[in-house]
């Protein structure tokens, strides 16, 4: 089952150099979440064809500055023109409700589906989100305002039993659940076959961190310790480190730092500053920390692959 993150948005503040702001879908099995909505959001989903846009139920949202909201407005309104029907929940720090609404009420806007937001905490790691999939867990992270990245992991899956053991031992299907959720099986005979002879184990549970405005912040490594891929900022270069640190950013390096002390299996660089047209020297930068870095470009999907470990 795919396990997708697409870059809509990549350019921090504004628009410029042929980058949006920011925004990213994760896509996980047949559901969709979009990540951040900044101007621009409903124009790249068309454009990097992501289809059935009634399969985004959730919406996170890191934080209220502009660059990373004032695409909701119209995607909100867009949704309604198309006649939806499915209700939307959106999570973010306290104050979005209150701005969405005020601009639903004075542009005489009315939603065909219902609108749910859910206040999300910015000072500690708490789980705001579940379903039979994954869970979404908050990281505080230390920017101008109360900014919050996100967590995303897939739930442990149970082992899965083996055709061949199935027809081997002459398995009734009623046994199966049981089995697969560790129990041992007794034949006829009275045999007792151990669960991992019959079973194989299921594919490990898939991660995603997004780490959206920040300064360099080590206390976040325990929360993204391990994830198979993290999306850090990278506003800047080492050289323009006091400028990240006076607006609340981090650098290539910082992040790179990061992803190296947490663990992580890939690092997907973004939210760059409009003084870069060419962002190769950011990449070549976090890849002198963290070797397997990449810039995240808009239009970029990046797959993480199912693995299994017995």
């Amino acid at each position: 089952m795919p396990f997708q993150l697409t870059i809509l948005g990549s350019n921090s503040a504004v628009p410029a150099n042929g980058r949006f702001t920011t925004a990213q879908v994760l896509q996980v099995k047949n559901k969709l979440y979009l990540i951040d909505c900044g101007e621009g959001t409903q124009t790249r989903l068309g454009d990097y064809n992501i289809s059935r846009r009634e399969r985004i139920e959730q919406i996170f949202i890191s934080h209220l500055h502009g660059d990373h909201i004032f695409g909701l407005p119209g995607l909100l309104t867009s949704f309604s023109l198309n006649n939806r029907k499915a209700p939307l929940t959106i999570y973010s720090p306290a104050g979005l409700q209150e701005m969405i609404e005020a601009i639903l009420k004075y542009s005489y806007s009315h939603l065909s589906y219902d609108l749910k937001f859910v206040v999300v905490p910015t000072n500690k790691s708490v789980q705001v989100f579940d379903n039979k999939d994954i869970t979404v867990t908050t990281i505080p992270l230390n920017h101008r305002i109360p900014t919050t990245g996100y967590l995303f992991k897939e739930k442990e899956k149970v082992r899965n039993i083996r055709p061949d053991k199935i027809e081997e031992y002459n398995i009734h299907y009623s046994k199966i659940n049981a089995i697969k959720n560790g129990g041992d099986f007794t034949t006829e005979d009275g045999k007792v076959i151990p669960h991992k002879e019959i079973t194989i184990a299921p594919p490990l549970p898939r991660s995603f961190a997004f780490c959206s405005d920040t300064t360099y912040q080590e206390s976040i490594v325990p929360i993204i310790k391990g994830v198979d891929l993290l999306y850090h900022e990278t506003t800047y270069m080492e050289d323009a480190k006091e400028s990240a640190a006076k607006y609340g950013h981090s650098t290539a390096k910082e992040a790179a730092t990061i992803a190296k002390m947490a663990g992580v299996g890939k690092l997907i660089c973004g939210h760059y500053s409009s003084r870069y047209g060419d962002l190769t020297p950011l990449e070549e930068e976090a890849k002198s920390v963290f070797p397997n870095s990449e810039l995240g470009l808009e239009g970029k999907c990046v797959t993480v692959a199912a693995r299994r470990v017995e």
